[in-house]
């Protein structure tokens, strides 16, 4: 009886082992169905995630900076945009007045214009719309007197070339300075000038009349009249080549 018993109790072990052994068999193998499909799964959404972020930071790279035509670095004052007096809280720097809003980054952006040639300098700063009107006049009259064939509207065409009337100055905002290593427009090195060209929108500022954009700005190349916009405005705009006046069409347009 005994005898019988055990066999049949080692036939019932035996088939639990083999039950055993075929159940480990069969998770393993759905572990690694799962695992391996996992992988696959995985590897498409990573890529797409890549390639959305790629995409998403070269958008950003080209977008407009984050800034309003309204905002008071940008304000536009040309012929077309006669401004009554801004009255800006100034600040001397060197030897000329700005808006105070600015005084660092001139200095700033002196310091290393001079580390460019120590005899960059500034030469002008703010300038109030009645003195603008003054020195406007001024040099009708000298075009006048080196030239009297000229009427005073042919001589106040000409000057507009290279000045502006009293209310049409970005000087009067406090916002615009001259920088040269020389007190004559157009005259100082042209290296050196293109190395202050290229490091101003570091300080927020860029070179507003550039060469060829007339029919934007009215006026004629300056190497030496530089604007404050602000950083991001100064670098997107020097990176598209824009004058202010386009700038902020294409503010207003987004």
């Amino acid at each position: 009886m005994r005898s019988k018993l055990g066999k049949q109790a080692l036939v019932i072990l035996g088939l639990a082992f083999l039950v055993m052994i075929g159940a480990l068999v069969w998770f393993s193998g759905q572990g690694e169905s799962r695992h391996s499909s996992g992988n696959t799964a995985i590897k498409p959404t990573k890529q797409v995630s890549e390639k959305k972020s790629t995409s998403e930071k070269k958008s950003q790279d080209s977008a407009l900076p984050r800034v309003s035509p309204s905002d008071w670095e940008l304000v536009l004052v040309n012929r077309e945009n006669i401004t009554p007096e801004l009255y800006p809280e100034l600040e001397t720097v060197d030897n000329i007045t700005v808006d105070r809003r600015i005084a660092e980054n001139v200095r700033n952006f002196l310091k290393a214009a001079q580390e460019v040639d120590p005899a960059f300098h500034l030469i002008s700063g703010y300038r109030s719309v009645a003195y603008q009107k003054e020195l406007f006049q001024s040099y009708v009259d000298q075009e006048k007197a080196s030239d009297p064939s000229l009427s005073d509207q042919e001589a106040e065409k000409l000057v507009k070339t290279y000045s502006q009337p009293g209310g049409a100055s970005e000087h009067q905002t406090g916002l615009a300075i001259d920088l040269s290593t020389v007190d004559a427009l157009n005259q100082a090195d042209k290296s050196s000038m293109e190395k202050i060209h290229k490091m101003a929108p570091d300080y927020g500022f860029v070179l507003r009349f550039q060469e060829g954009k007339t029919a934007f700005t009215g006026v004629g190349y300056e190497d030496w009249h530089f604007r404050f916009v602000g950083k991001d405005s100064a670098r997107y705009m020097t990176d598209h080549g824009l004058t202010l006046e386009e700038y902020i069409k294409q503010l207003k347009e987004k």
